[in-house]
């Protein structure tokens, strides 16, 4: 992607996208601010893991570059221990590798839309394709970018992810590699969602186990705001990233009225 200005640039500038995935699902019309130069291609619609259809995110354009964005869970983030982290063979690459059978079902399910509104979109030769995602979404992030590398026009998709949980196993890791070498993953160390999965799980009271190994490539943040959310919510990776490029974040901010995450100070109840 060029200097570590412009990556550093680029990660503040989805994130702040990130946090427009939130405020889609929240509000009832699913309005969220649009960038500059702009427009909404799609809507993605999955099943969450209670088997409802939700606003998991959108696909926006401009004449450059096209983004997809995926939201996480809204009550972040003690769902991750909440879930049965088995796996399922992930059958859209040639590799033979599994995934989190949670957030594969819920990829699954968006897939379809995803991939006809990319279809619709002129050229992936032509225009840079960003993947992203927070929490949850990060997850759904990943495997989105390997899928649409391995079976559209976009075969170069960048990934830029915040808070991601571990996807799937050591195979997926690389198989991840060969089919997106530009992926860059932010985690901050006090983020609890980050260390999970386990490595090695195993579910209770049986002898199968599952191994977990994050994809590439780690930017490590550090920072703490004294509560396990407060660690973790995308306005806290927002506002830290952004004292990395505080001039940039400004003229960002003030171009895009209502566009950057306010960062929370409070627990929500």
């Amino acid at each position: 992607m060029g200097s570590n200005d412009a990556v550093e640039q680029r990660a503040i500038f989805l994130a702040a996208i990130c946090g427009q995935t939130y405020e889609q699902y929240s509000n009832a019309d699913g309005a969220f601010v649009v960038p500059w130069n702009f427009s909404v291609r799609h809507t993605i619609e999955a099943k969450s893991f209670i088997g409802e259809w939700e606003r998991f995110g959108f696909t926006i354009e401009s004449p450059e570059e096209v983004i997809i964005a995926f939201r996480g869970t809204s009550s972040a983030p003690d769902w991750v221990s909440d879930l049965i982290a088995s796996q399922t063979k992930f059958k859209y690459i040639e590799a033979n590798c599994l995934t989190h059978r949670g957030f594969t079902n819920i990829y699954a399910s968006a897939r379809d839309g995803i991939m006809a509104a990319l279809a619709k979109i002129s050229s992936g030769e032509s225009k840079t394709l960003y993947v992203t995602g927070h929490s949850l979404g990060a997850a759904l992030a990943t495997l989105c970018a390997v899928d649409v590398a391995a079976n559209t026009g976009f075969r170069s998709p960048i990934l830029f992810t915040f808070g991601s949980p571990r996807v799937g196993d050591p195979a997926f890791a690389k198989a991840f590699a060969s089919h997106v070498p530009a992926s860059y993953r932010y985690a901050n160390v006090f983020d609890i969602v980050t260390f999970a999965p386990p490595t090695v799980y195993k579910l209770p009271k049986r002898d199968k186990k599952f191994y977990y190994q994050h994809v590439r490539t780690l930017s490590s943040l550090d920072f703490e705001y004294g509560a396990i959310s407060l660690n973790h919510v995308i306005s806290s990776y927002f506002d830290d990233l952004s004292k990395l490029q505080p001039a940039f974040t400004g003229s960002l901010c003030s171009n895009n009225p209502g566009l950057c995450p306010v960062r929370e100070t409070t627990v929500k109840k």
